[in-house]
């Protein structure tokens, strides 16, 4: 097996062997994919509607988000997809992938063969740099992160148009040759009722003894399983009692599960390991000690961005299929090669499937040069900012006072505002303090911001609660996706800016635990 993978590692070598040509002139390459992009757009119903005639024109092309571009994916109704041609592209629309983001509003993005290959290419300049620098793989069994379909009202309408794992962001020779090594459990993306997928894919992970990579989107997915395995290892074992060994029945009945004793051949666990998922992926390095927990860099629905590289030592952009435009804290734009070390600056980005100069709200920093390519860490969203009176509390502040509390060993932390009577609600998946105490040291933390301060003593804000438990992450994401989001894509803010349906909370904590 370990000479199929290192085959697998040469039928991989000449696309990263571009792509690192690629990083030695980001200049000229990032002007190559700009007049590729704009040959594109210049061909679209709404590049000829903008007088768009050549890449000189480039500036005339408006700074958009993804509300100014639903009319040309949506139509006038806003309502749903067009099915095969839209004016943002010449290209057919292959499907729709549906992603609510941080915001919560629902979005759909056209996928084209163009954009696909993007994604395809930098799974396959990852897997390389994996193979020829990270740990020496030798059974090749890969758990790619699957997510259930839970909004049933949406789910045959939506079906026919999103991709059903994450595999449909590749090529179909790429799909082909990695169908043997996957842990994929028959019909799991059909099932709609969260308790049976946890129970289904639990016990497909649990007879995967061979099982070397984990790639999952969020790493509260993974832990959510992991928990869910842990509080029903009788019931699990029970029904594993002629498919599994002796010994691994042994290892799944101990107190505490010693995960790396289960599964003895995981040597990676891939993940978002940024800002707000960063706890959420220590959590997994404590859990999971010698396997490597690497980030995913900065790859959204949209378009992928950056590609965690070991010999770069860090996540360098994809700047051969998309191309970069940086806006600073002036509201300057800055090309690739024109960046800073030490800056931040938001992304505004173009791709090959439609979306040209489209503002996604991710602000990265320039940690390093490797190649004479700028390597970009992500931050967070710009300007996330919760407002219920005025206090105007920001994520970066937030984000500073939590970890500044007591919260060693805490996993989960995410603010939430509550409109009716206006207060917060600090909600946590564990933690040594009570929640009375560390409810004072919150409030106090947050009075550092004047504005909080003063709401507070004009009795406009109440005093913030505390909630902690171990379920929170798992109910807010199927609260989620009922709503339209994707479970294993959720990403859990540090600050959520939009207040929380109260209900949703009650409901839970008034209910026996599921």
């Amino acid at each position: 097996m370990r000479q199929l993978i290192q085959l697998f590692g040469q039928l991989l070598a000449p696309t990263a062997h571009r792509f690192y040509r690629a990083l030695d002139n980001p200049q000229l390459t990032q002007a190559s994919v700009q007049k590729d992009i704009c040959d594109r757009l210049i061909q679209s119903e709404y590049g000829k509607s903008l007088g768009i005639r050549s890449v000189a024109d480039w500036q005339r092309v408006p700074i958009v988000d993804y509300e100014a571009l639903a009319p040309w994916i949506l139509g006038e109704q806003n309502q749903h997809p067009k099915r095969d041609r839209i004016p943002l592209t010449p290209e057919p629309i292959l499907f729709y992938e549906k992603t609510s983001g941080s915001s919560g509003a629902v979005k759909w993005i056209p996928y084209t063969r163009s954009l696909r290959k993007s994604f395809n290419q930098m799974f396959c300049v990852w897997a390389n740099d994996l193979i020829q620098h990270g740990p020496q793989f030798s059974t090749g069994k890969l758990y790619a992160c699957i997510s259930p379909q839970l909004d049933e009202a949406n789910t045959k309408k939506d079906s026919s148009l999103s991709l059903q794992d994450d595999l449909d962001y590749l090529d179909g020779w790429l799909q082909w040759f990695l169908r043997p090594w996957l842990v994929m459990p028959d019909k799991l993306d059909r099932l709609r009722d969260p308790h049976l997928f946890k129970h289904q894919l639990a016990l497909a992970l649990l007879q995967a003894q061979k099982l070397e990579i984990i790639s999952v989107w969020s790493p509260s997915f993974l832990q959510v399983h992991l928990n869910y395995i842990q509080a029903n290892q009788k019931l699990l074992a029970k029904e594993l009692q002629h498919k599994i060994s002796r010994d691994r029945l042994q290892i799944l009945a101990e107190t505490k599960i010693p995960w790396t004793q289960l599964w003895s051949n995981l040597k990676l666990i891939s993940c978002w390991d940024s800002a707000n998922a960063a706890d959420g992926a220590n959590g997994l390095r404590s859990q999971f000690p010698g396997v490597l927990v690497q980030g995913k860099g900065l790859l959204a629905t949209e378009a992928p961005m950056t590609i965690p590289l070991i010999e770069a030592e860090g996540y360098v952009p994809v700047l051969d299929r998309v191309f970069f435009e940086f806006e600073d804290d002036k509201g300057c734009l800055h090309k690739l090669h024109e960046l800073s070390t030490g800056q931040t600056y938001t992304i505004i980005l173009s791709q090959k499937g439609g979306l040209y100069r489209y503002r996604i709200g991710d602000r990265i920093q320039v940690t390093h040069w490797y190649r004479h390519t700028p390597c970009l860490e992500f931050l967070g969203r710009h300007q996330n900012i919760s407002d219920l009176v005025g206090e105007k509390l920001q994520e970066t502040f937030v984000r500073h006072i939590l970890e500044g509390l007591n919260l060693e060993g805490t996993s989960f932390k995410s603010l939430v505002p509550v409109a009716n009577p206006p207060h917060y609600i600090l909600l946590l998946d564990s933690a040594k303090e009570t929640p009375d105490i560390l409810a004072q040291h919150l409030d106090r933390a947050l009075s550092e911001s004047s504005q909080y301060h003063r709401a507070r003593l004009l009795d406009q804000l109440a005093p913030p609660q505390v909630l902690i438990s171990p379920k929170i992450p798992e109910v807010l994401a199927l609260y989620r996706v009922r709503t339209g989001s994707i479970w294993g894509g959720i990403k859990h803010p540090i600050l959520v800016t939009s207040p929380i349906n109260v209900a949703l909370l009650q409901a839970y904590f008034s209910s026996p635990s599921p």
